[in-house]
């Protein structure tokens, strides 16, 4: 207890030196954010030590497959002051340039199998037979909306990946042919309860996810979790077909290792408490730390790919933030 509120201090004073803001008026007022639904566990715990730093601000979060959360502000028009996706490409195809001038990568992550000791055949999978399990008569087992959120894709991407690691032809067609529609949910997190509840066996997830809900899960090789940015040449033979930023369009989002990215929007109603948020969340001793604690890897530095776009960042972030693509 001594320890964390301690680090809290440091990180309190840190963010004292760091932003003029804090010379003006401290930040206040409702402060929305859109997240990912793999976030929710750690968001909502860095949501809360924020608050203590910024006693005035209330942040809502509201969460939900990324692609789904960009298009609500995209599209529908609603208000949220941050946005953070799971695959930071979100941020780039729908929101940048009209309503967000940057993309900050800030994690990474990578695709796991959970179950429960309750699934079938919990005893015997491993990481060399999953596939075999998957396309069992009887097995339950789901992904999510790939046009909704992006663990959906990047589950279908693993399988593609699988059949050519395992030199398996016709793979990826067994597999889904033993998956039904029903099956398939908006969030990936949605499919927890499912696990839980023992409706559904395996569920295609995030590592952190697994972690945080204290699941079993199946870790694959590098060559098909798409976590190992070294193999970004080999992920990119996986393509999946998703809509695109209009009713009728589609793109190919090709396999790239899970990196995720973060935003403050252009018509940010509370533009000061977003920066602040921001800035407390790329804090090595802050929200980067919580990140770690609860299994999914950050960059320490963050990034962001080129010089133009680090110059687009406020000044309070610029130090939290290196170039590299």
């Amino acid at each position: 207890m001594f320890r964390s509120k301690i680090g809290l201090i440091l990180v309190g004073l840190f963010l004292v030196i760091l932003s003029p803001l804090n010379l003006l008026a401290e930040p206040h007022g409702k402060l929305i954010v859109f997240h990912a639904g793999s976030l929710t566990i750690p968001f909502k715990r860095i949501a809360r030590q924020f608050e203590r730093l910024y006693p005035q601000v209330e942040v809502l979060q509201e969460s939900g497959g990324s692609t789904r959360m960009a298009r609500l502000i995209a599209d529908v028009g609603k208000p949220a002051d941050v946005m953070a996706a799971a695959d930071y490409q979100v941020i780039d195809n729908i929101l940048r340039p009209k309503f967000a001038n940057y993309n900050i990568r800030f994690a990474s992550n990578q695709l796991v199998l959970c179950y429960t000791p309750r699934s079938r055949y919990a005893d015997e999978i491993t990481k060399d037979n999953w596939y075999k399990i998957l396309c069992r008569k009887g097995v339950v087992w789901g992904h999510s909306d790939p046009n909704l959120d992006p663990c959906g894709y990047r589950s279908l991407m693993v399988m593609q990946l699988a059949e050519k690691f395992y030199k398996k032809p016709g793979l990826y067609k067994r597999l889904l042919a033993n998956r039904p529609i029903k099956n398939i949910r908006p969030k990936s997190v949605e499919l927890i309860s499912l696990l839980q509840t023992g409706n559904m066996d395996y569920a295609w997830e995030y590592l952190s996810v697994a972690v945080q809900h204290h699941l079993r899960y199946v870790k694959l090789d590098d060559h098909i979790n798409l976590g190992n940015y070294k193999y970004d040449p080999y992920y990119r033979q996986a393509k999946v077909k998703v809509v695109g930023k209009r009713p009728g369009k589609w793109i190919i989002k090709r396999g790239k290792s899970c990196t995720y990215g973060i935003t403050i929007l252009k018509n940010a109603h509370n533009p000061e408490a977003a920066i602040a948020f921001v800035a407390y969340l790329l804090s090595p001793a802050g929200g980067l730390k919580i990140l770690k604690e609860m299994g999914q890897p950050p960059f320490i530095p963050a990034r962001v790919p080129t010089k133009k776009m680090w110059e687009r960042l406020p000044r309070q972030l610029k130090p939290l933030v290196e170039i590299k693509n």
